[in-house]
């Protein structure tokens, strides 16, 4: 009897698992996933490197959610995010663009890293606006760049050492930032650290400047009681999020 509930909640949460990664990665995602780890050339990262065991873990969708949550909390970064990213209108496509984006570069030939990288960086040239106080901003601006990578690095570090499979040690959490700096130069962002000290005292430097506003309420409002799922779906998410904040 306590075999055959072990094999059912291993089935449920392999289901919740394939379901979420469906809705992030989109209905092209599994054969996204394939050419991307099968294609033949060189890579950034070799295969034994920490940001490969870290971006690799289904801890992600954790780290994630909790990094959308907490780089809204910048005026500037949410100001760019909800006039320009459309992720209301399209809040699953704009998961699949990013978690492509991190596969590329992590998992992907270096010549498919580079083009998605000049990809993304084409596309910041052209987002420019002000906030509704009037203060101007602009996506390609190392210091946005810098916080939107220092709140993913730390919110994908923090839920791998939580909840991943395999917790790196300390030099492995220092690797990986390492790592994820070359990812973050390469997209025009200010010195990142490479260290978790480095990290720490980055953040620091940022928080004066954090407060939630309107538009950062309404984003976790919609990424935690609004988010557009179907039934299958909504508990393995409910779980994701109670686990992100």
């Amino acid at each position: 009897m306590a075999k055959a509930r072990a094999t059912t909640v291993q089935r449920i949460r392999r289901q919740a698992r394939d379901a979420v990664f469906l809705r992030v990665a989109g209905p092209d995602g599994p054969r996204n996933r394939a050419r991307i780890h099968t294609t033949p050339g060189p890579r950034w990262f070799a295969p034994d490197r920490p940001v490969r065991r870290v971006h690799g873990d289904a801890s992600m969708f954790v780290g994630g959610l909790a990094a959308l949550l907490l780089q809204s909390l910048h005026p500037l970064a949410m100001a760019a995010v909800a006039a320009h990213s459309g992720y209301r209108g399209d809040p699953w496509g704009r998961l699949n663009r990013t978690s492509t984006f991190l596969a590329v570069t992590t998992f992907g030939t270096s010549a498919d890293a580079e083009a998605a990288v000049a990809l993304v960086r084409e596309v910041h040239a052209r987002v420019r606006g002000r906030t509704a106080d009037g203060v101007p901003y602009r996506a390609d601006d190392p210091e946005l760049l810098t916080w939107v990578h220092l709140a993913e690095a730390d919110c994908f570090l923090r839920a791998h050492q939580q909840y991943g499979r395999r917790p790196l040690d300390s030099a492995g959490c220092d690797a990986y930032l390492a790592d994820t700096a070359r990812v973050a130069r390469a997209l025009g962002a200010d010195r990142p650290p490479e260290n978790v000290r480095e990290l720490a005292l980055r953040m620091a430097r940022y928080r004066p400047g954090l407060r939630p506003t309107a538009a950062s309420r309404d984003t976790a409002r919609f990424l935690l009681s609004e988010p557009p799922l179907p039934g299958a779906a909504r508990l393995p998410y409910a779980l994701l999020a109670a686990a992100a904040v």
